[in-house]
């Protein structure tokens, strides 16, 4: 199969393990903790990075595979020798991309945006070749995340959106994005296994096994630039939406509001890309008996995502090489928290394998 050219925008924590996992399974034959060694003929060693795009100082003008390991990047580093790959960071547009309140943190912990003029984001998609943009930016970052989006349109570069700004699940995006030819994944990824995938899990579980779900709650800490940022509630509304969406779809009869709290709860610093989540379940079982359960997770953030996003990329090229446009609603229901249509994950999968599998039918 041919290479999968893409672009990152956000080299952050989830690009640093992107860009190592694709260096730590190009150099082994060992496929651990990947859910499809290949997908659709391709291997994550197909995947290459044509252009990266930031906004910090330490990373603008650097080399990706140094840029990397820069700060406030703080994620496990589990592949140290990223071999070089030839690609500069280009300074993107900052637009609200960068909260004002991380201004008043230690260096070490927050952006410090370059002063740099923005390079026009379209040109270098057509230069690079690349074929696929992924949307790495901070929560909130509406209007930088559509300004990717419509340089992806004049591109005529394909999208994985891997936050909670809602392109792939926004009739006006998705429609554009259809007219212009182009396959979309999204919105706002899943986590191997993470918080929000495990609360679903253990939802269904319940509504399975005739357990009415009462009230839950999630909260989740973490010490990285994502968790800073999101100390900022009001770039938290679509984060809020995706995920209380994300559990809420798994129960045939949705809690009221105020019975579901699912979101960040808090910044801390030590903790640095290691995500802990508590989760609780309140329900009523058999006789009327109360029951509940509480659960802790601790993974560490961006590998997590790292695992789903490589699936997420592949499919998309899949549909580029189908000659399929718009979202891809079987992916992007398997990949993402809030996708443009809802399923149960046992759904989800099936459907997305059976995605892959007439993908390679309509390349035959």
């Amino acid at each position: 199969m041919s290479e999968i050219r893409i672009a990152i925008v956000g080299v952050g924590n989830c690009a640093s393990s992107l860009v190592q996992g694709i260096a730590y399974y190009t150099a082994g034959a060992d496929t651990t903790g990947l859910l499809h060694p290949e997908l659709g003929g391709y291997r994550i060693q197909d995947l290459r990075i044509v252009a990266a795009f930031d906004i910090d100082k330490r990373k603008v003008g650097r080399l990706l595979e140094e840029a990397i390991f820069a700060a406030p990047n703080n994620t496990k580093i589990f592949c140290p020798d990223v071999p070089p790959g030839g690609v500069t960071v280009q300074m993107g547009p900052i637009l609200d991309g960068c909260a004002n309140h991380m201004m008043d943190y230690p260096l070490h912990l927050r952006f410090d945006p370059a002063s740099t003029p923005p390079v026009d984001v379209a040109q270098i998609l057509r230069r690079s070749g690349a074929e696929i943009l992924v949307n790495y930016l901070p929560v909130g970052s509406q209007q930088a995340t559509e300004h990717y989006a419509q340089a992806c349109l004049d591109a005529k570069v394909a999208m994985v959106n891997c936050i909670p700004v809602f392109i792939a699940s926004e009739a006006k995006w998705a429609k554009k994005f259809a007219d212009r030819g182009l396959p979309i994944v999204g919105d706002d990824i899943k986590a191997q296994l993470g918080a929000t995938i495990t609360h679903r899990a253990l939802a269904r579980l319940f509504n399975d096994r005739g357990v009415r779900i009462d009230s839950t709650y999630q909260l989740n800490t973490a010490g990285n630039t994502d968790f800073l940022n999101m100390l900022a509630r009001e770039r938290l509304h679509s984060k809020k939406i995706s995920k209380t969406q994300a559990v809420q779809s798994q129960l045939d009869v949705p809690l009221e509001a105020d019975q579901i709290h699912i979101g960040p709860a808090d910044f801390v610093p030590f903790q640095k890309d290691n995500k802990i989540c508590f989760l609780r379940i309140e329900g009523t079982g058999f006789g009327g008996v109360p029951m509940n359960l509480e659960l802790r997770l601790s993974v560490e953030d961006s590998p997590n995502s790292g695992g789903v996003v490589v699936d997420a990329v592949r499919c998309c090229k899949l549909a580029l090489d189908a000659g399929i446009s718009g979202p891809i609603e079987a992916a992007s229901a398997w990949t993402m928290k809030h996708p443009p249509t809802q399923m149960l994950d046992s759904d989800a999968k099936a459907a997305m394998e059976q995605f892959i599998a007439q993908s390679a039918v309509m390349q035959r």
